[in-house]
């Protein structure tokens, strides 16, 4: 079993179609991202926002790595290191 995107409905692992709110789901290799893979590059290399490309949001990443200097991402990367070790995988698997 698997959780929609978008309304958090459990649904078989194979639908493409949400039974209780009509949304298409994402069909890609992203559903299988560790949540620990993604809390550790968060908390070591979030300031560059590998994280992120890890997660398959390039254009995040990318501005992750523009912004490198101020220090902000690495703040940013280091908090949302410790929401993805400490969330569910349900919830994880939501926010991909």
């Amino acid at each position: 079993m698997a959780f929609c995107r978008t309304c958090g409905a459990e649904i078989l692992d194979e639908a493409e179609i949400c039974p209780k709110c009509g949304v298409r789901q994402k069909l890609s290799a992203v559903a299988d991202k560790s949540r620990m893979t993604a809390g550790i590059l968060a908390l070591l290399l979030g300031g560059f926002g590998i994280h992120k490309f890890y997660m398959g949001k390039t254009l995040q990443g990318l501005l992750y790595l523009v912004f490198c200097w101020a220090f902000i991402p690495a703040i940013i990367g280091f908090i949302e290191g410790l929401i993805y070790l400490f969330e569910s995988d349900e919830a994880f698997s939501r926010r991909i």
